[in-house]
């Protein structure tokens, strides 16, 4: 089992979460159950799929949740994308969830190689 606090990717997620939750606080009240929502979900998704894959014992396991963590962390850049193409956010969060993206496509690839 791993420590995914260790996990750059991880940290990464985890603050990019948290600055989320705040922006996404400022959206319009009909973006509430929206949006907003989406934005959250996916941003949670990514940390929370790299905790538990991290907790796995095997790396079978453990690339399978990185798998998905990487879905949620693409979703969540066009969910981005779209909000600050709508006004709702300034587009500072883009270069973050593409880094993020980045990180976890360098982690699986260097986990597959051994």
């Amino acid at each position: 089992m791993r420590d995914h606090r260790r996990l750059e990717v991880f940290n990464l997620a985890d603050e990019l979460t948290v600055r989320l939750y705040q922006a996404t606080a400022r959206f319009p009240e009909d973006e509430r159950y929206g949006l907003a929502s989406q934005i959250r979900r996916a941003a949670v998704s990514v940390a929370a799929n790299i905790v538990e894959g991290a907790a796995r014992p095997s790396r079978a396991d453990f690339l399978r949740f990185l798998g998905i963590a990487y879905g949620s962390a693409c979703e969540l850049q066009y969910e981005i994308t779209l909000a600050c193409r709508l006004g709702y956010m300034k587009d500072d969060f883009q270069s973050s969830s593409l880094r993020i993206c980045k990180a976890l496509r360098s982690l699986v690839l260097a986990i597959r190689r051994g």
